[in-house]
């Protein structure tokens, strides 16, 4: 099958779906929510980290990163990964491309040469490289966004941000779209395709899937609306 019919038949996105509930890389309670690094209760949590102990997956998501490079006539001559949990899906993707890879701090180390881009000498910039951001999630997209400023203000051109899962919240096209330019995100697996599988697995009733739609048009005021008021917690979302 070609990938563009791969593509079209969401053919990746259907089978990492069925693989990520199976290993339950994303797990979805909508009467028991899980509280985010923002406080919000919210009906689903998505551990990418749990497709790495599985080589079927991680050559998936390879696969599918690749294709959607080959799809869309992404230009790139770097690869680079948010720190963490992009740096393994990253690394694994710039292997099968043959191109150099670097990996991006959420902030400057406190000690040593104090770098917040790694793989490149702590004098030297990007060069004006064309650099693609690779991240495992996109929530709200602040911390992805933040990557993507980071390499551009180390004279790096960064127009695309490819991740494995996307919720595909307002609040996260709204600050891709802040930027100058734009920064263009392209993701494997949405929020709407989850929930059909999710449905069509026997993963979740009716119901369900009804208080889970509920959730994606409103997050910030869903938890409260349904008796799970928000939590102190200190940490952003990606």
């Amino acid at each position: 099958m070609s990938f563009e019919k791969r593509f079209t038949n969401n053919y990746y996105a259907k089978k990492i779906a069925k693989e990520a509930l199976k290993i339950k890389a994303i797990k979805l309670q909508p009467d028991n929510p899980f509280p985010w690094a923002s406080g919000y209760r919210m009906p689903i949590y998505n551990d990418n980290r749990m497709f790495l102990f599985f080589p079927e997956c991680r050559n998936l998501i390879t696969d599918a990163l690749e294709e959607i490079m080959q799809s869309e006539n992404i230009p790139y001559e770097i690869i680079a990964g948010t720190s963490t949990a992009g740096i393994p899906l990253g690394v694994s993707l710039a292997n099968k491309l043959d191109c150099p890879f670097i990996y991006i701090r959420d902030k400057p180390k406190d000690h040593g040469l104090k770098n917040q881009i790694e793989g490149i000498d702590a004098e030297r910039d990007l060069d004006g490289g064309l650099v693609v951001v690779i991240e495992d999630l996109i929530s709200r997209g602040g911390s992805s966004a933040k990557a993507v400023q980071t390499v551009r203000d180390a004279n790096g051109k960064c127009n695309y941000c490819l991740s494995i899962f996307n919720y595909g919240l307002d609040a996260a096209v709204e600050v891709f779209n802040s930027l100058t330019p734009k920064c263009n995100v392209k993701s494997i697996l949405s929020y709407d395709i989850l929930l059909n599988i999710a449905k069509e697995d026997g993963y979740l009733t009716d119901v369900q899937i009804k208080v889970l739609e509920e959730w994606r048009e409103d997050p910030s005021s869903w938890g409260e609306k349904h008796g799970f008021p928000k939590v102190n917690v200190c940490r952003e979302e990606s």
